[in-house]
């Protein structure tokens, strides 16, 4: 789905943006850092990598090598058979990663991709925009945050009626509701952060109550 291809790109992208990274790290970090993202696979990982390395968004250069060590099976027949390869092959062997870095072009659809607005309900997707929210504008992380509260709101009053539900599904809805609460309540603090620290404008600053006139002697 392109949707789903759109997401991948712009958590990979976010995160080179910070410094190259080989594929391991990359899958690493989503896991750690992008709860959207937490169960990728190196079969859709390297896809999407050879996605923006076809499209000049990032480059793959040959990185250091790294030792290879045979491991250790814990059982008799997989030692026996790890003992011919390393016969065969040598108990080290070295292969290279590559190291994925991104491009003034990458930089750009970066840039894009975190920009453009959600077409649907961005629930998948406010995470891992807000993970990236210092590549934002002011007004654009006000505006990414606004909209996700409205969201929730809206999300909040569809399920406000428990009419005709027994006691096991009227305790998952509302279970449900004190979750879209909190999330709201977390909103509400981080749009109070933004909004302070953001500069008055022309129009807040003339609308804005004149400070009190000096004591005299002071």
């Amino acid at each position: 789905m392109r949707y789903d291809y759109l997401v991948l790109e712009l958590a990979i992208l976010g995160l080179l943006g910070d410094g190259p990274l080989h594929g391991y790290e990359i899958r690493r970090r989503l896991r750690a850092q992008m709860g959207l993202v937490a169960n990728i696979s190196f079969g859709s990982l390297y896809p999407a990598l050879a996605r923006l390395e076809a499209a000049g968004d990032l480059i793959a250069l040959e990185g250091e090598t790294e030792a290879a060590i045979l491991p250790s099976t814990g059982s008799l027949s997989g030692e026996r058979a790890a003992l011919k390869a390393r016969r065969l092959v040598g108990t080290r062997s070295r292969r290279s990663k590559k190291v994925y870095r991104i491009t003034d072009a990458g930089l750009l659809h970066f840039a894009e991709l975190l920009n453009a607005a959600p077409s649907k309900d961005d629930s998948r997707t406010f995470g891992l925009r807000w993970s990236f929210a210092r590549h934002l504008a002011p007004t654009a992380r006000l505006a990414l945050l606004e909209r996700r509260r409205a969201q929730l709101v809206q999300h909040l009053d569809e399920a406000a009626g428990t009419d005709g539900l027994d006691t096991y599904a009227r305790s998952v809805v509302e279970h449900a509701a004190d979750g879209v609460a909190r999330d709201i309540a977390w909103l509400d603090d981080l749009i109070a952060a933004e909004r302070a620290a953001q500069p008055l404008t022309s129009d807040q600053a003339a609308s804005a109550p004149p400070s009190a006139p000096a004591s005299p002697g002071v």
